[in-house]
């Protein structure tokens, strides 16, 4: 928030002159201070027209009269008004210039305020151009100012909680949200004292950002509140919208796109122009809106609605004469049209966004024409890539504007000489954009240059250095996971792609080299960059912070990662490789302490889907960890995966344990012997990717199905499961069944009604709500009084977007799947949706909605969640369900035993109809059912 001011009235001419003389210096004196005072007249209208170019010539040429007159004061308020005319021009070089020739004249009359103001706008600047210790350095020598001049004045007063405001925003823009927090809630508390409302309602506006940045998002809906409560009050209709717009924001940052898509809406209905009489209806600002719900749309991937809206955006934009916003959201088209995978579209997009930037945003300027080069590399067209490239090189080499967006292109500059074979020069790139991202302490790029840096020397076969810089890379990642929000929603998709190509990366390289405990806490942490990707509410806990442990003879040469000369590449891997060899089998597979916490009789199975082989990962207490390799094509084990999942939807069982057979050769025939040596008891079992559509209970040896042979219980990743045992208590359930009836565009279940009477029957403690009583109110006010939550009715989770999945009410109500947090049951030991659908959508993806599920569950304080991988006859569910609460009735089984055990009486059965393993295989337990 910069500080401005009027110029206040021109000092009279000095009286130490003869009489003739002054009358002669007076007539001089008032025709300069005249036409001095017709500039800023002038200049004044041209600003406030919107001719900002013209308003800066014409402050310079009154500057050049108060020099001639000799006016202090007055030359100093010029140079401050032309350091705001620079920044809005974006010229912030100029800015922080002309606001520096400000200081020594404020300072010659001894202007203490106006000094300070010209402190915190140069501070204000900085902070634009990412120069965060700059701007800290003059902002806090503003606040120094005002705090030793003990001025109470409201003026001095807003002068401080501006200051305070900016150091705020300062630290929020570098991560440090806790920080930047505090800043926030002093500057909030001195405009309070002073009456200044708009700093207060700033202070209020930036906590809910804060809060919404570090992903505690009831904080930020709280602050945000008051906010738009304060703005209606005091009328301030700019930030109201604002503020609208920040809560459809926070929506977006959890994935509910649809309630964010609601207050999009409700601002761009409080922009519609209002005819106030005069038969022409006043412009509106509504671009920025058009704009953000362009933005949803197009993550839902519903483009042909973000082209739409961002078209809106741009006819918006042209209205109000905003070329910056009509060039980012000609931007956004192209984002769009490049991931139709149109290119030469986008390109002509990105075009078109760079034509509005030519005079007036070199920093944009050189964004399109990065875009531009992207959209060229996509098309293999790498000299039209290359040359679009050095041209963005040559805008921001130039200048200070932005070093993260530097650092970014120089990463995509790297990636073409990759592309084109030309190593060294790829290296290069890598290392420095390394050194700016260190230098503008900006993790994100950061982690882009590490992961970069890993895949070239992988391909360079340099696979001890490939290593290491995938490590680093991944610690970073995990001592930042609640940061990554900061980053707008397209750069977080693409970072997070990124991430998780590098964490499958490394896994493999530590396998590779026997290093399996290693890959086993990678795998893990894969697992929860997938969640982070599908949820974005993924939160880490004390085991993932940790990261990676770096070997002795990693940790020595780490200092030399971002200065190694390609020449010396060969021998410095060579020499780590030898020193790494050189440390005990113990030492590189050292378990650490969670791993250590495994049940007895339980072992880790981790299965790594690469593109030419599965990796088996295999861990016991007490033993030395194991993997095996498979060799399948990754599209051949989908192909499997799909006649699997069409064999057991099928009516005939040989078709079926054909398939079953073929999958417990890949997954179990090659540890069989390892399971049987661990005398195992249960698995532990962490799919990846299509594998998680499949359940591992169904599969068969010849003989017999793993069910019969096996506890198991699938993880959401070991890492973030807590194993400790917790007492037996006697089971108290809720349940609620949708009901008879077709209605709300579901077919009835008339047989969840007959499973929640006959849970009744069986626990007495129990509560069952059916059909209109089965509301998301009703169920909620019973969380505190059972550790059963059982749910007959319909369930979709989308593989795609979070926000798609729903569960569905008895009277119609909805909770979406990325509302689940809302819930707080910490005291539920298991949660039940025994209805179809409930499991997975119909498209095989990676089964991310799965991982999901489980998380959501576990997060909300549920110990183990059941549901199933594929429409189950309703009929059907009825004897597994009656079987399983029978075996947990009994009150010494575990969840997941009372489980195997029901199923063991369904493939035991001579009906048909319920041995069928498309009948009792589907329902799967996630989390810890021991």
């Amino acid at each position: 928030m910069a500080i401005a001011w009027s110029f206040s009235d021109l000092p009279i001419a000095s009286p130490f002159v003869t009489t003739a003389q002054a009358q002669t210096t007076r007539n001089q004196a008032q025709n300069l201070q005249d036409k001095g005072n017709q500039l800023l007249l002038l200049a004044a209208q041209q600003h406030s027209a919107g001719q900002v170019r013209e308003a800066l010539q014409t402050y310079q040429a009154a500057l050049e009269i108060y020099r001639v007159i000799g006016d202090p004061k007055r030359q100093g308020d010029l140079f401050h008004t032309l350091g705001l005319v620079y920044g809005d021009l974006r010229q912030y070089p100029e800015a922080i210039d002309a606001f520096q020739q400000s200081l020594p004249l404020f300072s010659q009359i001894n202007d203490r305020y106006r000094t300070g103001a010209s402190l915190l706008n140069i501070g204000v600047t900085y902070l634009k151009v990412r120069e965060y210790s700059k701007a800290i350095d003059f902002l806090q020598q503003c606040l120094d100012i005002v705090k030793q001049s003990g001025d109470q004045t409201n003026e001095a007063k807003k002068l401080q909680g501006t200051t305070l405001l900016s150091l705020g925003q300062v630290y929020n823009q570098r991560g440090e949200y806790p920080k930047a927090i505090d800043f926030f809630q002093q500057s909030l508390a001195i405009s309070k004292q002073s009456g200044e409302r708009d700093v207060e309602l700033g202070s209020l506006l930036n906590i809910g950002t804060a809060y919404n940045s570090q992903g505690e998002y009831q904080k930020a809906i709280y602050y945000f509140r008051q906010s738009l409560t304060f703005s209606r009050e005091i009328s301030n209709h700019g930030v109201e919208l604002s503020t609208i717009n920040n809560l459809g924001t926070v929506y977006n940052s959890q994935g509910q796109y649809q309630r964010a898509i609601e207050f999009f809406q409700e601002a761009l209905a409080f922009s519609k122009p209002i005819d106030e009489g005069d038969g022409e209806p006043k412009q509106t600002r509504d671009g920025g809106t058009l704009n953000n719900l362009g933005t949803v749309y197009s993550k839902l991937g519903q483009y042909q609605k973000a082209i739409d809206f961002y078209q809106k955006a741009i006819k918006s934009f042209k209205q109000t004469n905003d070329r910056y916003g009509e060039s980012k959201s000609l931007n956004n088209l192209g984002v769009v049209y490049e991931k139709l995978e149109q290119y030469q579209k986008a390109i002509d997009f990105y075009q078109q966004s760079l034509e509005l930037k030519k005079d007036n945003d070199p920093n944009g300027k050189g964004i399109s024409i990065l875009n531009i080069g992207n959209a060229y590399v996509l098309l293999k067209q790498y000299r039209n890539g290359i040359n679009s490239y050095m041209q963005a090189l040559d805008i921001f080499s130039k200048r200070v504007d932005d070093p993260k967006a530097l650092a970014s292109l120089i990463i995509s500059i790297g990636i073409v000489f990759k592309n084109s074979g030309e190593p060294s020069n790829s290296i290069k790139s890598y290392q420095r954009s390394l050194q700016i991202a260190r230098k503008i302490q900006d993790p994100e790029t950061e982690i882009l240059a590490l992961n970069n840096l890993g895949a070239i020397f992988d391909l360079l076969n340099q696979n001890e250095l490939a290593i290491l810089y995938y490590k680093q890379s991944v610690n970073i990642s995990e001592s930042i996971r609640k940061n990554i929000r900061g980053l707008n929603k397209e750069e977080q998709k693409s970072y997070l792609i990124t991430i998780q190509k590098a964490y499958r990366n490394l896994a493999n390289l530590l396998i590779k080299q026997d290093r399996i405990i290693e890959a086993i806490q990678v795998l893990d942490l894969l697992k929860v960059q997938e969640l982070e990707d599908y949820l974005k509410n993924i939160k880490g806990n004390d085991r993932t912070k940790q990261g990676l442990r770096l070997l002795p003879p990693e940790a020595n040469i780490s200092p030399q990662l971002s200065t190694i000369n390609y020449q010396n590449i060969p021998e410095i891997n060579r020499q780590l490789a030898n020193q790494i060899q050189q440390l005990p089998k113990s030492e590189i597979n050292r378990v650490p302490d969670y791993l250590k916490q495994i049940p007895k009789g339980s072992v880790l199975l981790y299965p790594l889907i690469l593109d030419d082989r599965i990796e088996l990962i295999l861990f016991s207490p007490n033993t030395t960890p194991i993997n095996r390799t498979v060799k399948i094509s990754k599209q051949e084990l989908e192909a499997l995966i799909e006649t699997f999942r069409g064999d057991i939807n099928g009516q005939g069982n040989d078709a079926t344990r054909k398939t079953a057979r073929k999958l417990y050769e890949i997954l179990i025939r090659p540890i069989e012997a390892d399971l049987v040596a661990a005398k195992a008891e249960t698995i532990l079992y962490a799919p990846d990717g299509a594998l998680r559509y499949i359940p591992l209970a169904a599969l068969h040896d010849g003989k017999q199905w793993l069910a019969e042979k096996y506890r198991i219980s699938n993880l959401i990743a070991y890492i973030l499961t807590d194993f400790t045992p917790k007492p037996k208590t006697q089971p108290k359930v809720v349940a609620g069944a949708f009901g008879s009836k077709k209605k709300f565009g579901q077919l009835g279940l008339p047989s969840t009604i007959a499973d929640v009477q006959a849970i009744a029957r069986k626990f007495p403690n129990s509560t069952t709500l059916i059909e209109d009583n089965f509301s998301r109110k009703a169920l909620e006010s019973q969380f505190s009084n059972h550790n059963i939550i059982h749910l007959g009715t319909h369930a979709e989770f989308n593989p795609g977007v979070a926000d798609r999945s729903f569960i569905l009410f008895g009277n119609g109500d909805k909770i979406r799947f990325s509302e689940i947090t809302d819930w707080q049951i910490p005291n539920v030991d298991l949660i039940v949706l025994s209805a179809c659908r409930t499991g997975v959508s119909e498209k095989l993806g990676t089964g991310v909605e799965i991982l999901g599920f489980g998380y959501q569950m576990q997060k909300i304080g549920a110990k183990t969640a059941i549901a199933t991988l594929w429409n189950v006859d309703e009929q059907s569910t009825q004897p597994l369900m009656e079987a399983f609460y029978s075996e947990l009735q009994k009150g010494d089984v575990s969840i997941t035993e009372a489980l195997r055990r029901a199923q063991i009486s369904l493939i035991k059965s001579p009906d048909d109809r319920e041995n069928h393993p498309k009948f009792w295989a589907g329902f799967f337990a996630i989390g810890n059912g021991l």
